[in-house]
């Protein structure tokens, strides 16, 4: 039997005691507004319109278009000031209204990938290279350890994505279920110190990770953290406690303690409760855009339609931000880079970078 590995990474310091600012939002004050919401104006949607039309040339790939050639010069400035509150301010927006009925399957991709070219860089989602993901039920499971969540109709639990920014438009919507909810870190963080500062305190002490399968050339099955990470003044959290699970699989990582799985569990309760999950229903032209070190995210189970033309479908975006904020040096093991700018991602050996059309 290999020898149980000792985590290799340090424990992350911790804040002097709870946050504040627009990070540190509560879902029960956000439902009672719509700020967080951007209604698309029939002129932006004109021209979003002309821009797809100018660079939908036949055997152009999608991955090569470029912000400069997809103009928005009314609508780009908007985008501009949505992308810093999403770093910056409260994490997320939702952007209701492209028309995507009206779009074909590559008139869309390009309309969605223009607009996310507004928020950073497209990186790989997953050992295939897949710059645009789909996001539907393929009929996979969970336990499954190769699986990724989105190829299900199983719900996905909150969990923050390996990127800057995830992004999701949804083309149709199932027949019941597989509503979008979000949390607040920072709140979370809060909650929880309010409650029991030594089980969060076991939230900034590293975590093995399972990889899933996807595992880039030299590195381990797994790969280190914390949950919750201070540094530079911004608290930034990790969170997938299926992987935390699921790597316990392999003898070389060692069991969760007690205390661990009670923070855990506790960091569950939290995120459950009314006050600090926000709920919403994607509708068909919807875009939601996350700032992963900020925000966590879930999707509830689903039932979808027999007819497969009608299925639940959305398309996805993983994007690296030029205007990130910085990250500690662990994040570097799971996202292949530290560099604002240039970092976030799965990449492995003889992956190549596209944009499938179909899932």
């Amino acid at each position: 039997m290999s020898a149980v590995v000792a985590p290799k990474v340090a424990a992350s310091p911790m804040p002097d005691g709870p946050l504040g600012g627009p990070a540190a939002w509560r879902a029960d004050e956000l439902r009672r507004s719509d700020e967080w919401m951007h209604v698309l104006s029939p002129a932006e949607i004109a021209e979003v319109d002309a821009a797809v039309r100018a660079v939908d040339v036949d055997g152009r790939a999608i991955a090569g278009i470029g912000r400069a050639e997809f103009r928005l010069p009314m609508l780009g400035p908007v985008l501009d000031r949505i992308r810093e509150d999403v770093l910056w301010g409260r994490g997320f927006v939702l952007l209701r209204g492209l028309p995507v009925e009206r779009y074909s399957p590559r008139q869309r991709a390009i309309a969605y990938w223009g607009i996310g070219l507004h928020f950073g860089r497209a990186v790989s989602q997953n050992a295939m290279g897949h710059l645009l993901g789909h996001v539907i039920d393929l009929g996979r499971s969970n336990d499954d350890y190769t699986a990724r969540t989105y190829q299900t109709n199983a719900r996905q639990f909150f969990h923050a994505d390996s990127c800057d920014i995830v992004g999701l438009l949804c083309v149709r919507r199932a027949r019941s279920g597989g509503a979008s909810a979000i949390v607040s870190s920072v709140t979370v963080y809060n909650e929880m110190l309010a409650r029991s500062p030594e089980l969060t305190a076991e939230l900034f002490q590293p975590m093995f990770f399972d990889r899933r399968g996807e595992v880039p050339e030299g590195s381990d099955p797994w790969y280190e953290m914390p949950v919750f990470n201070w540094h530079a003044g911004n608290l930034s959290t990790h969170y997938v406690r299926r992987y935390i699970t699921s790597i316990r699989r392999l003898p070389q990582v060692p069991p969760l303690t007690e205390a661990q799985v009670a923070a855990l569990d506790l960091l569950d309760t939290v995120v459950e409760e009314p006050h600090v999950q926000l709920r919403m229903e994607l509708e068909p032209g919807d875009m939601q855009f996350l700032h992963n070190p900020q925000i966590l995210h879930d999707r509830t189970a689903f039932e979808d339609f027999d007819d497969p033309a009608l299925r639940r479908h959305l398309l996805r975006l993983w994007l690296c931000a030029e205007n990130a904020r910085p990250l500690p040096a662990c994040y570097a093991q799971r996202w292949g880079s530290n560099t604002i700018g240039a970092r976030g991602g799965i990449v492995v050996r003889d992956a190549i970078a596209h944009v499938p059309l179909e899932p």
